[in-house]
């Protein structure tokens, strides 16, 4: 079995540390990548209560192997109605961010929106466009697909 694929409890785990450690820097970016009639109260805090439902739901498991919702880490597979065609994206840290290659950070404006939507809801995607239908579709772990990504801008 992939190495980062049995970590990837860890990985839900270490997003606590990385919230706490951070938590100054983002809520700032929260705050102001958030227009504020769509700014959610205690953003962090119900964040945190998710990933501690999701390690609870897997308490028993090695690893998790399914995901219902949207965390940061997974991959989503966002079905666009209009265009009748998919797109990935992996939703990461700011740092990570790289929307050319599909990582979006899950505080940039489609990544805030995806977080903790279930699989096969529909939702508008809001774009500077306009609002596109777009259903979740898929949701997967993508650790390793993050620590590739970290290899190659490492090289």
């Amino acid at each position: 079995m992939n190495h980062s694929i049995e970590q990837n409890k860890e990985y839900f785990l270490q997003q606590f540390d990385y919230i706490d450690e951070n938590i100054k820097e983002l809520t700032n970016l929260y705050i102001s990548s958030t227009p504020v009639p769509e700014r959610i109260k205690h953003f962090f805090n119900l964040y945190i209560l998710e990933v501690e439902e999701l390690l609870k739901d897997n308490n028993k498991k090695k690893i998790i192997s399914s995901f219902p919702k949207v965390y940061i880490g997974t991959k989503v597979t966002v079905w666009y109605e209009e265009d009748q065609e998919a797109e990935d994206y992996v939703i990461c840290y700011p740092e990570q961010s790289d929307p050319d290659t599909g990582f979006i950070s899950f505080l940039s404006p489609v990544g805030k929106q995806l977080l903790l939507k279930n699989i096969n809801e529909k939702l508008l995607l809001k774009i500077p466009t306009g609002e596109v239908p777009v259903t979740i579709k898929e949701i997967t772990y993508g650790g390793s697909l993050l620590m590739e990504q970290k290899h190659s801008k490492e090289a």
